[in-house]
């Protein structure tokens, strides 16, 4: 997953940001309101962990103004603030689950999945299916008929995006956006030879022809049968 962490204390983010990437997810920081209102109508996130006290806007406010200009995003508000009546703002303003702290990392992960399951339109499941391919995103692994398949934490992250929106046409600056974030050069071809290696992992099963080119426009993984 993508994921957008807004927490200015420097020692809740480092303890976020470390574990979500270690975790195999990609992750950006904001530190204040305003800049983590600029990133989400910038980014395309698969979900937004956003504190409620924060410089500049508040978390409450960050998250109205997100819902009014149409963004979508699932996001769980984090906060010390215990009340019922901040709960229930919280909820009033667009999140979609709210988390005290202090609070267990493996509790967050558990949210985060929750949340993004209930984004997508497949099947609510941790395991994503393609034909043959799962790809279970809580083990992180991948399988072909049950075969488990091992990949490396970039494979992972592109096999996953792809999945998640099988069928659909996904571009070089979308894969490169999602499993490379800001470490990525657009003028090169990551994308392509990442491609290239996770079709290599695939060949000599029933999920070989599975990624296919669309010429000109980038790569779509075939939802059921090829």
């Amino acid at each position: 997953m993508r994921l957008l962490v807004v927490e200015d204390d420097p020692t809740i983010s480092h303890f976020l940001v470390k574990g979500l990437r270690e975790d195999q997810h990609l992750v950006d920081l904001a530190e204040d309101g305003d800049a983590g209102e600029a990133q989400a109508l910038a980014g395309e996130y698969d979900a937004i962990l956003l504190d409620v006290m924060l410089p500049g806007q508040d978390g409450f406010e960050v998250c109205r103004r997100l819902r009014a200009q149409g963004v979508d995003t699932p996001i769980l508000m984090v906060t010390a603030r215990d009340t019922v009546g901040d709960r229930v703002r919280g909820l009033d303003t667009g999140a979609d689950d709210y988390l005290l702290k202090p609070f267990a990392f493996d509790e967050v992960v558990a949210r985060l999945r929750a949340l993004t399951r209930r984004g997508r339109t497949a099947s609510l499941s941790s395991v994503l299916q393609a034909g043959p391919l799962t790809l279970d995103q809580e083990a992180h692994q991948a399988a072909v008929d049950g075969v488990s398949v091992p990949l490396t934490a970039t494979e992972y992250r592109l096999l996953e995006y792809l999945m998640r929106r099988a069928g659909t046409i996904v571009s070089r600056d979308q894969l490169a956006e999602h499993v490379w974030g800001g470490e990525y050069d657009p003028c090169s071809n990551l994308a392509d030879v990442y491609v290239g290696y996770l079709r290599r992992k695939l060949a000599g099963t029933s999920a070989a022809d599975r990624i296919r080119t669309i010429r000109g426009l980038g790569y779509m993984l075939s939802r059921g049968e090829p």
